[in-house]
C-alpha cells in the first residue's frame, strides 16, 4: 500500500539516538552509529521522531510500504518488557485524573471567565490563508486537546493571539503546506506551539518547524508542552 512513512537521511544523521528514544513503537534503531528504520510495519507514520532530530535528517515520504502492524509492535514491546502502545499511539492510553475539590462552604465565588478567542474558524484546515486578522498577528498553533487539558488556556495562551488548532492523528495529510502559506503571505510577528506530551502531537510541532523553515522568514517561535493531567512541562 502507498502510505506516509518516515525516511532517514544517513548523511545528515549524527547518531545522537534521540529519534530511537522518541519512537514508542521501536521502529527506529541505531545501526553502525546511524539511525535506521528497522521495519516499515513498525512505523505508524505519526512522526514523533521528527521534532527531536537536531539535524533534520528525518522527513516524511509517500511510498509503497507495509501497513502498520499494531499486533506485531505490541508483541515486540512485550518481549522487550515495555508497555505496548494502545491504538497505535501511547497517547490513547486511558486513565482517570483525580483532583482535590474544595467543599461548597470553602469555595469562593468566581467571576465569569472571559473567552479570548479572536477569530473564527480555528481549525487549521478551515482557516483561510489570507484572512485580514493574520496581519501583524501573534500566532498560536495548538493541539485541539490542549484547551481541555490546561485550565488557564484562554488567559495564558490565547489572549491577544490568533488561534488555530489541529490534531495530526485525526486529520488526514500534513499541516506544513498550509502553515507555510500562512507564514509566507502574512506579517506574522511570532508563533507559539502548544502541544500535548503524547507522541501524536509531534506531527503538529514538526509541521510548524517545517513551515517556519520553508517560509524563509526569521520569526520568533516557542513550543510549550502540556501533560495529560494538565500540567506545564519544563523543557
Amino acid at each position: 500500500m502507498i502510505r506516509k512513512i518516515i525516511q532517514i537521511d544517513e548523511e545528515k544523521c549524527n547518531g545522537c539516538g534521540l529519534c530511537a528514544e522518541a519512537c514508542h513503537e521501536g521502529a527506529i534503531g541505531m545501526v553502525d552509529g546511524k539511525a535506521k528504520l528497522l521495519r516499515d510495519d513498525y512505523c505508524d507514520g505519526l512522526g514523533d521522531c521528527l521534532p527531536v532530530c537536531p539535524t533534520g535528517a528525518i522527513t516524511f515520504e509517500m511510498r509503497e510500504a507495509a501497513e502498520y502492524d499494531e499486533a506485531a509492535v505490541k508483541a515486540r514491546m512485550a518481549a522487550r518488557g515495555k508497555t505496548p502502545p494502545m491504538g497505535g499511539c501511547p497517547g490513547s492510553n486511558a486513565h482517570a485524573i483525580r483532583r482535590e475539590t474544595a467543599s461548597p462552604q470553602a469555595a469562593a465565588p468566581q467571576a465569569e471567565v472571559q473567552s479570548h478567542l479572536m477569530q473564527w474558524p480555528v481549525q487549521i484546515k478551515l482557516v483561510p490563508v489570507n484572512a485580514p486578522y493574520f496581519d501583524g498577528a501573534h500566532l498560536l498553533v495548538a493541539a485541539d486537546c490542549a484547551a481541555y487539558a490546561y485550565a488557564n488556556f484562554h488567559q495564558q495562551f490565547m489572549k491577544n493571539k490568533i488561534t488555530i488548532i489541529g490534531c495530526p492523528k485525526l486529520d488526514a495529510g500534513d499541516y506544513s503546506e498550509k502553515l507555510t502559506a500562512i507564514l509566507k503571505e502574512n506579517n506574522i510577528k511570532s508563533v507559539t506551539v502548544v502541544r500535548m506530551e503524547v507522541p501524536c502531537c509531534g506531527g503538529l510541532e514538526h509541521a510548524v518547524i517545517t513551515a517556519l523553515q520553508n517560509s524563509g522568514k526569521m520569526i520568533p517561535w516557542q513550543v510549550v508542552t502540556i501533560s495529560t493531567d494538565g500540567q506545564l512541562l519544563e523543557d
